[in-house]
Protein backbone atom coordinates (compact mmCIF):
# COMPACT_ATOMS: atom_id res chain seq x y z
CA UNK A 1 0.00 0.00 0.00
CA UNK A 2 2.70 2.38 0.98
CA UNK A 3 4.85 1.56 -2.35
CA UNK A 4 1.60 2.30 -4.55
CA UNK A 5 1.14 5.75 -2.90
CA UNK A 6 4.95 6.59 -3.20
CA UNK A 7 5.00 5.45 -6.35
CA UNK A 8 1.58 7.96 -7.50
CA UNK A 9 3.20 10.79 -5.67
CA UNK A 10 6.38 10.11 -8.07
CA UNK A 11 4.23 9.60 -10.58
CA UNK A 12 2.32 12.97 -10.04
CA UNK A 13 5.54 15.06 -9.48
CA UNK A 14 5.96 14.29 -13.17
CA UNK A 15 3.04 16.07 -13.89
CA UNK A 16 3.61 19.39 -11.34
CA UNK A 17 7.33 19.98 -10.79
CA UNK A 18 8.21 21.18 -7.54
CA UNK A 19 10.26 24.12 -7.20
CA UNK A 20 14.15 23.16 -6.81
CA UNK A 21 14.77 24.91 -3.65
CA UNK A 22 12.38 21.88 -1.78
CA UNK A 23 14.08 18.81 -0.68
CA UNK A 24 12.96 15.58 -2.22
CA UNK A 25 10.97 14.65 0.73
CA UNK A 26 9.58 18.41 0.77
CA UNK A 27 8.81 16.96 -2.87
CA UNK A 28 6.99 14.42 -1.94
CA UNK A 29 4.84 16.46 0.61
CA UNK A 30 4.25 18.91 -2.63
CA UNK A 31 3.17 15.82 -4.30
CA UNK A 32 0.56 14.32 -1.89
CA UNK A 33 -0.74 18.11 -1.32
CA UNK A 34 -1.31 18.44 -5.05
CA UNK A 35 -2.74 15.31 -5.42
CA UNK A 36 -5.51 16.36 -2.80
CA UNK A 37 -6.56 19.37 -4.96
CA UNK A 38 -8.25 19.73 -8.43
CA UNK A 39 -5.97 19.89 -11.15
CA UNK A 40 -2.75 19.81 -9.11
CA UNK A 41 -4.48 23.52 -6.74
CA UNK A 42 -4.49 22.84 -3.09
CA UNK A 43 -5.99 25.48 -0.22
CA UNK A 44 -3.58 28.13 0.48
CA UNK A 45 -2.26 29.63 3.73
CA UNK A 46 -3.70 32.44 5.43
CA UNK A 47 -1.77 35.11 2.78
CA UNK A 48 -4.18 33.19 -0.09
CA UNK A 49 -1.08 31.42 -1.90
CA UNK A 50 -1.51 29.06 -4.11
CA UNK A 51 -0.16 25.51 -4.80
CA UNK A 52 3.43 25.48 -3.19
CA UNK A 53 6.32 25.00 -5.68
CA UNK A 54 6.43 24.70 -9.11
CA UNK A 55 7.88 27.28 -11.24
CA UNK A 56 4.86 27.09 -13.74
CA UNK A 57 1.32 25.97 -12.26
CA UNK A 58 -0.80 25.87 -15.14
CA UNK A 59 -0.45 29.50 -16.59
CA UNK A 60 0.65 30.99 -13.22
CA UNK A 61 4.23 31.73 -12.52
CA UNK A 62 6.32 31.65 -9.50
CA UNK A 63 9.48 33.15 -7.86
CA UNK A 64 11.29 32.45 -4.81
CA UNK A 65 11.74 35.70 -2.85
CA UNK A 66 13.80 35.68 0.93
CA UNK A 67 12.83 37.63 3.88
CA UNK A 68 13.96 38.83 7.04
CA UNK A 69 13.51 39.83 10.39
CA UNK A 70 17.15 41.24 12.11
CA UNK A 71 16.14 41.79 15.93
CA UNK A 72 18.46 42.67 18.84
CA UNK A 73 17.39 39.12 20.17
CA UNK A 74 16.26 37.24 17.22
CA UNK A 75 16.96 37.25 13.37
CA UNK A 76 13.79 35.56 11.64
CA UNK A 77 13.94 34.47 7.89
CA UNK A 78 11.65 33.16 5.83
CA UNK A 79 11.54 31.65 2.34
CA UNK A 80 8.49 32.42 0.24
CA UNK A 81 6.79 31.29 -2.84
CA UNK A 82 5.24 34.33 -4.46
CA UNK A 83 2.33 33.89 -7.30
CA UNK A 84 0.78 36.28 -9.00
CA UNK A 85 1.72 38.99 -5.86
CA UNK A 86 0.18 35.99 -3.45
CA UNK A 87 2.67 34.93 -0.79
CA UNK A 88 3.40 31.13 -0.04
CA UNK A 89 5.95 30.40 3.55
CA UNK A 90 7.91 27.27 2.89
CA UNK A 91 10.46 27.65 4.73
CA UNK A 92 10.92 29.47 8.07
CA UNK A 93 13.96 29.18 10.86
CA UNK A 94 15.00 31.69 13.73
CA UNK A 95 18.65 32.37 14.76
CA UNK A 96 20.02 34.04 18.31
CA UNK A 97 21.10 37.40 16.73
CA UNK A 98 24.02 37.38 19.22
CA UNK A 99 25.36 33.66 18.58
CA UNK A 100 26.54 35.32 14.79
CA UNK A 101 29.39 37.88 14.03
CA UNK A 102 26.88 39.51 11.10
CA UNK A 103 23.69 38.88 9.27
CA UNK A 104 25.76 37.07 6.69
CA UNK A 105 26.45 34.21 8.45
CA UNK A 106 23.53 33.64 9.52
CA UNK A 107 22.13 33.99 5.76
CA UNK A 108 25.26 31.47 4.78
CA UNK A 109 23.51 29.03 7.13
CA UNK A 110 20.13 29.33 6.04
CA UNK A 111 20.35 29.67 2.13
CA UNK A 112 22.29 26.44 2.27
CA UNK A 113 21.56 24.57 -0.84
CA UNK A 114 18.84 27.06 -1.59
CA UNK A 115 19.12 28.56 -5.33
CA UNK A 116 16.90 30.34 -7.64
CA UNK A 117 15.83 33.92 -5.22
CA UNK A 118 14.40 36.85 -7.59
CA UNK A 119 14.51 39.19 -4.60
CA UNK A 120 14.95 39.87 -1.12
CA UNK A 121 14.03 42.15 1.65
CA UNK A 122 15.54 42.57 5.24
CA UNK A 123 13.68 44.64 8.22
CA UNK A 124 16.69 45.54 10.60
CA UNK A 125 16.62 47.03 14.25
CA UNK A 126 18.42 50.06 13.36
CA UNK A 127 18.48 53.18 11.11
CA UNK A 128 18.73 52.82 7.91
CA UNK A 129 20.31 56.12 6.09
CA UNK A 130 23.29 54.93 3.85
CA UNK A 131 25.02 51.72 2.28
CA UNK A 132 25.90 50.79 5.81
CA UNK A 133 23.66 49.83 8.29
CA UNK A 134 24.18 49.97 12.51
CA UNK A 135 21.99 47.72 14.33
CA UNK A 136 21.07 49.47 17.51
CA UNK A 137 21.23 46.63 20.03
CA UNK A 138 23.65 44.85 18.24
CA UNK A 139 27.37 44.87 17.43
CA UNK A 140 26.21 44.53 13.64
CA UNK A 141 27.65 46.86 11.01
CA UNK A 142 25.00 45.71 7.55
CA UNK A 143 27.26 46.63 4.13
CA UNK A 144 24.15 47.00 1.82
CA UNK A 145 26.60 46.52 -1.55
CA UNK A 146 28.32 43.43 -0.07
CA UNK A 147 24.88 41.64 1.10
CA UNK A 148 24.11 42.21 -2.69
CA UNK A 149 27.04 40.30 -3.54
CA UNK A 150 26.73 37.83 -0.98
CA UNK A 151 23.45 36.58 -2.74
CA UNK A 152 23.93 37.58 -6.23
CA UNK A 153 20.67 39.96 -6.22
CA UNK A 154 19.81 43.11 -7.44
CA UNK A 155 16.62 43.18 -6.41
CA UNK A 156 17.33 43.28 -2.63
CA UNK A 157 16.43 46.06 -0.01
CA UNK A 158 17.21 47.07 3.64
CA UNK A 159 14.66 48.89 5.49
CA UNK A 160 13.86 49.89 9.28
CA UNK A 161 12.13 46.73 11.25
CA UNK A 162 8.92 49.38 12.38
CA UNK A 163 8.75 50.20 8.27
CA UNK A 164 8.73 45.87 7.75
CA UNK A 165 6.27 45.83 10.50
CA UNK A 166 4.20 48.45 9.05
CA UNK A 167 3.86 46.73 5.89
CA UNK A 168 3.37 43.44 7.76
CA UNK A 169 0.15 45.54 8.93
CA UNK A 170 -1.63 45.22 5.55
CA UNK A 171 -1.48 41.25 5.29
CA UNK A 172 -2.56 40.58 8.72
CA UNK A 173 -6.06 39.12 9.57
CA UNK A 174 -8.89 40.33 12.25
CA UNK A 175 -7.84 37.50 14.59
CA UNK A 176 -3.91 38.91 14.71
CA UNK A 177 -5.28 41.74 16.60
CA UNK A 178 -6.31 42.49 20.08
CA UNK A 179 -8.03 45.77 20.28
CA UNK A 180 -7.94 48.27 23.55
CA UNK A 181 -9.48 51.22 22.27
CA UNK A 182 -12.79 50.92 19.97
CA UNK A 183 -12.52 54.47 18.71
CA UNK A 184 -13.62 55.51 15.51
CA UNK A 185 -12.26 54.27 12.28
CA UNK A 186 -11.59 56.98 9.88
CA UNK A 187 -8.90 57.69 6.62
CA UNK A 188 -5.98 59.24 7.68
CA UNK A 189 -2.35 58.19 8.94
CA UNK A 190 -1.60 55.20 11.16
CA UNK A 191 1.27 55.40 13.63
CA UNK A 192 3.09 51.60 15.16
CA UNK A 193 5.13 51.96 18.53
CA UNK A 194 6.83 48.67 19.12
CA UNK A 195 8.54 47.40 22.92
CA UNK A 196 10.96 45.18 22.77
CA UNK A 197 14.40 44.69 22.74
CA UNK A 198 14.38 48.47 22.12
CA UNK A 199 11.97 50.60 21.10
CA UNK A 200 10.83 51.27 17.51
CA UNK A 201 8.23 53.75 16.00
CA UNK A 202 7.09 53.78 12.33
CA UNK A 203 4.05 56.11 10.77
CA UNK A 204 1.98 54.68 8.15
CA UNK A 205 0.97 57.98 6.19
CA UNK A 206 -2.44 58.14 4.54
CA UNK A 207 -1.53 59.43 0.81
CA UNK A 208 -5.34 59.29 -0.18
CA UNK A 209 -5.64 55.86 -1.96
CA UNK A 210 -2.96 53.42 0.28
CA UNK A 211 -0.87 53.49 3.66
CA UNK A 212 3.00 54.35 2.89
CA UNK A 213 5.09 53.34 5.51
CA UNK A 214 7.96 55.86 6.76
CA UNK A 215 10.42 55.36 9.58
CA UNK A 216 11.34 57.23 12.38
CA UNK A 217 13.69 56.45 15.24
CA UNK A 218 11.25 58.18 18.02
CA UNK A 219 12.12 55.45 20.48
CA UNK A 220 15.40 57.37 20.93
CA UNK A 221 13.78 61.19 21.80
CA UNK A 222 14.18 61.90 25.37
CA UNK A 223 12.07 60.75 28.15
CA UNK A 224 9.60 63.17 28.69
CA UNK A 225 8.28 62.74 32.58
CA UNK A 226 4.50 63.66 33.34
CA UNK A 227 4.53 63.45 37.32
CA UNK A 228 6.42 63.63 40.34
CA UNK A 229 7.25 59.50 40.70
CA UNK A 230 8.33 59.81 36.96
CA UNK A 231 10.45 62.77 37.44
CA UNK A 232 12.74 60.64 40.06
CA UNK A 233 12.55 57.87 37.77
CA UNK A 234 14.56 59.91 34.85
CA UNK A 235 16.49 61.74 37.45
CA UNK A 236 17.71 58.25 38.77
CA UNK A 237 18.33 57.06 34.88
CA UNK A 238 19.80 60.47 34.05
CA UNK A 239 22.76 59.21 36.68
CA UNK A 240 23.30 56.10 34.99
CA UNK A 241 22.77 57.21 31.71
CA UNK A 242 24.54 60.18 29.39
CA UNK A 243 21.23 60.47 27.15
CA UNK A 244 17.49 58.95 28.89
CA UNK A 245 15.31 58.23 26.14
CA UNK A 246 11.89 56.46 26.30
CA UNK A 247 13.61 53.29 24.75
CA UNK A 248 15.82 53.35 28.22
CA UNK A 249 12.15 52.58 29.66
CA UNK A 250 9.96 51.35 27.44
CA UNK A 251 11.90 47.84 26.05
CA UNK A 252 12.62 44.88 27.93
CA UNK A 253 15.52 46.29 29.56
CA UNK A 254 13.97 49.26 30.03
CA UNK A 255 10.95 47.36 32.34
CA UNK A 256 13.59 45.99 34.75
CA UNK A 257 15.37 49.74 34.97
CA UNK A 258 12.00 50.63 36.22
CA UNK A 259 12.19 47.96 38.87
CA UNK A 260 15.31 48.56 39.57
CA UNK A 261 14.22 52.40 40.54
CA UNK A 262 11.64 51.42 42.68
CA UNK A 263 13.26 48.87 44.40
CA UNK A 264 16.36 51.42 45.29
CA UNK A 265 13.26 53.92 45.98
CA UNK A 266 12.45 51.87 49.03
CA UNK A 267 8.94 52.91 48.84
CA UNK A 268 7.26 49.83 47.40
CA UNK A 269 8.98 47.43 49.60
CA UNK A 270 12.34 45.19 49.72
CA UNK A 271 13.57 42.39 46.91
CA UNK A 272 12.60 39.20 48.60
CA UNK A 273 15.84 36.79 48.22
CA UNK A 274 13.84 34.17 46.46
CA UNK A 275 12.85 37.27 43.54
CA UNK A 276 17.12 38.27 43.02
CA UNK A 277 17.71 34.85 42.83
CA UNK A 278 14.82 33.99 40.33
CA UNK A 279 16.24 37.18 37.88
CA UNK A 280 19.96 36.27 38.33
CA UNK A 281 19.13 32.89 36.62
CA UNK A 282 16.04 34.33 34.12
CA UNK A 283 15.30 37.32 31.77
CA UNK A 284 14.51 39.81 34.48
CA UNK A 285 11.85 41.63 32.49
CA UNK A 286 10.29 38.46 32.03
CA UNK A 287 10.20 37.32 35.70
CA UNK A 288 8.62 40.91 36.41
CA UNK A 289 5.62 41.04 34.35
CA UNK A 290 4.37 37.36 35.52
CA UNK A 291 5.21 37.94 39.28
CA UNK A 292 2.53 40.93 38.31
CA UNK A 293 0.55 38.49 36.69
CA UNK A 294 0.48 36.19 39.79
CA UNK A 295 0.21 39.34 42.22
CA UNK A 296 3.39 37.67 44.11
CA UNK A 297 5.32 40.58 44.59
CA UNK A 298 4.67 44.39 44.90
CA UNK A 299 7.47 45.43 43.20
CA UNK A 300 6.57 43.85 39.92
CA UNK A 301 3.35 44.56 40.36
CA UNK A 302 4.51 48.29 40.58
CA UNK A 303 6.75 48.50 38.03
CA UNK A 304 4.58 46.64 35.61
CA UNK A 305 1.48 49.22 36.29
CA UNK A 306 4.35 52.63 35.74
CA UNK A 307 5.40 50.42 32.54
CA UNK A 308 2.42 50.40 30.75
CA UNK A 309 1.21 53.82 31.97
CA UNK A 310 4.16 55.48 30.24
CA UNK A 311 3.74 53.32 27.31
CA UNK A 312 0.14 54.23 27.20
CA UNK A 313 1.70 57.86 26.73
CA UNK A 314 4.25 57.34 24.46
CA UNK A 315 2.00 56.18 22.22
CA UNK A 316 -0.67 58.44 22.62
CA UNK A 317 2.39 61.14 22.07
CA UNK A 318 2.70 59.87 18.87
CA UNK A 319 -0.64 59.78 17.96
CA UNK A 320 -0.92 63.76 18.36
CA UNK A 321 2.66 64.05 16.93
CA UNK A 322 1.28 62.47 13.52
CA UNK A 323 -2.21 62.96 13.89
CA UNK A 324 -2.99 59.00 13.36
CA UNK A 325 -6.80 58.98 13.14
CA UNK A 326 -6.57 56.32 11.13
CA UNK A 327 -5.54 54.20 14.35
CA UNK A 328 -2.70 53.09 16.57
CA UNK A 329 -0.93 49.63 16.65
CA UNK A 330 1.41 48.34 19.32
CA UNK A 331 3.91 46.09 18.30
CA UNK A 332 6.85 44.48 19.40
CA UNK A 333 7.35 41.35 21.85
CA UNK A 334 6.65 42.53 24.90
CA UNK A 335 2.47 43.79 24.11
CA UNK A 336 1.48 39.97 23.46
CA UNK A 337 3.45 38.69 26.52
CA UNK A 338 1.47 41.59 28.60
CA UNK A 339 -1.56 41.85 27.43
CA UNK A 340 -3.69 40.90 30.10
CA UNK A 341 -2.38 44.01 31.52
CA UNK A 342 -2.66 46.42 28.79
CA UNK A 343 -6.18 45.31 28.68
CA UNK A 344 -6.88 46.69 32.33
CA UNK A 345 -7.06 50.14 31.45
CA UNK A 346 -4.03 51.89 32.71
CA UNK A 347 -2.62 51.92 29.49
CA UNK A 348 -5.69 53.56 27.58
CA UNK A 349 -5.97 55.82 30.64
CA UNK A 350 -2.84 57.31 30.03
CA UNK A 351 -2.91 57.21 26.15
CA UNK A 352 -6.34 59.48 26.27
CA UNK A 353 -4.62 61.82 28.87
CA UNK A 354 -3.88 64.54 26.58
CA UNK A 355 -5.20 67.28 28.09
CA UNK A 356 -6.90 69.71 25.80
CA UNK A 357 -6.62 67.59 23.00
CA UNK A 358 -7.76 63.98 24.96
CA UNK A 359 -11.09 64.39 23.08
CA UNK A 360 -9.00 63.55 19.64
CA UNK A 361 -7.14 60.60 20.96
CA UNK A 362 -10.29 59.09 22.90
CA UNK A 363 -11.50 58.46 19.42
CA UNK A 364 -8.34 56.74 17.95
CA UNK A 365 -8.70 52.94 18.02
CA UNK A 366 -5.44 51.52 19.51
CA UNK A 367 -4.62 47.31 18.46
CA UNK A 368 -2.16 45.52 20.08
CA UNK A 369 -0.58 42.84 17.26
CA UNK A 370 -0.24 39.67 18.55
CA UNK A 371 1.68 38.23 15.25
CA UNK A 372 5.40 37.19 16.48
CA UNK A 373 5.68 37.34 12.33
CA UNK A 374 4.41 40.12 11.38
CA UNK A 375 7.77 42.41 10.59
CA UNK A 376 8.57 39.09 8.05
CA UNK A 377 5.45 39.19 6.59
CA UNK A 378 5.90 42.77 5.54
CA UNK A 379 9.47 42.32 4.35
CA UNK A 380 8.03 39.34 2.12
CA UNK A 381 5.65 41.71 1.25
CA UNK A 382 8.16 44.41 0.55
CA UNK A 383 10.12 41.96 -1.51
CA UNK A 384 7.81 40.77 -3.54
CA UNK A 385 7.04 44.45 -4.88
CA UNK A 386 10.53 44.60 -5.90
CA UNK A 387 9.99 42.15 -8.46
CA UNK A 388 7.23 44.36 -10.27
CA UNK A 389 10.15 47.40 -10.28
Amino acid sequence: MLLTQTRKQFLHLRRFPPHPALSPVACLRVAASAKAGERGRVRGNRWGGNAMGGEKIGKRQSELILAGDVGGTNTRLGLFEVTRGRLRLLLEKAFLSKKYKGLENILKDFLRGKKGIASACFGVAGPVTQEVVIATNLPWWIDIQSLQKTLSLKKMEVINDLVANAYGVSVLKKRDFETLNVGKVKKGNQALISAGTGLGEAILFWDGKQHVPSPSEGGHIEFGPRNHLELELFHYLSDRFDHVSYERVLSGQGLFHVYQFLKDSKKFGSEPSWLFEKMKGEDPAGVISEMARLKKNTLCTKALDLFSSIYGAAAGNLALQVMAMGGVYIGGGIAPKIIWKLKDGTFVKAFKDKGRLSHIVTHIPVKVIMNEKTALLGAASRAANLLKA
